[in-house]
């Protein structure tokens, strides 16, 4: 692995050998500036260092509150994390909004990322700077990956609409399984039943 601090020395460019998973772990806390905190809230998209935007409220709030309702009806084998990555490959470690993961690989505080087999769902809630990348690149890098379930979150003025995948293994992409309005209700990964409507409260 080379030296992070060599390759901050071509900031902003990328350095010529481009950026690896690998080097999430060992960005330093402040930015080549010296600006705290710079590398607090990034990911990795296809070698790309991308640094995610202030959340509006509504993306927070359902950050929380979709993670409470996960977290309240999980089986004990599984847990529910948010904004922890996941390792896809050499060049690919996004951050997901929520991921439900082993509970064996949540329980390790030591961990900084999540490998696609300790992931049962990821979840997306869309933001208007992240609305191509949780439509089109991080879907399609998911299923690539092998993550059996995937959702994708939209506001829709204020309430919450749910786009939910599931993974066809004839031919690795995803595939729309329902659009949830009001509530959501699926059998898969586990028994889940969530009013839609009160979540963002």
């Amino acid at each position: 692995m080379t030296d992070v601090s060599s390759a901050l020395d071509y900031w902003p460019s990328p350095p010529p050998w481009g950026w690896t998973a690998d080097d999430l772990d060992h960005l330093p806390a402040e930015g080549p500036n010296g600006e705290p905190d710079f590398f607090k809230h990034v990911e990795l998209i296809d070698g790309a260092l991308v640094f995610m935007s202030p959340q509006k409220r509504f993306h927070q709030r359902m950050i929380r509150r979709l993670s409470e309702a996960l977290d309240s009806q999980a089986p004990e084998n599984l847990s529910v994390v948010d904004q922890m990555d996941v390792k896809l490959g050499h060049r690919m470690r996004p951050c997901p909004d929520i991921s439900i993961v082993e509970t064996t690989a949540a329980d390790d505080d030591e961990r900084t990322f999540y490998t696609p087999a300790e992931v049962h769902l990821i979840v997306e809630v869309v933001s208007p700077e992240s609305e191509d990348r949780d439509r089109k690149t991080k879907p399609f890098r998911y299923a690539e990956a092998g993550i059996a379930h995937f959702w994708r979150v939209e506001n829709n003025n204020g309430s919450p609409v749910v786009y939910v995948y599931e993974l066809d293994p004839a031919t690795g992409a995803y595939g729309l399984t329902g659009i949830h309005h009001g509530r959501l209700t699926v059998p898969v990964p586990f028994s889940i039943d969530i009013d839609l409507d009160r979540l963002p409260r």
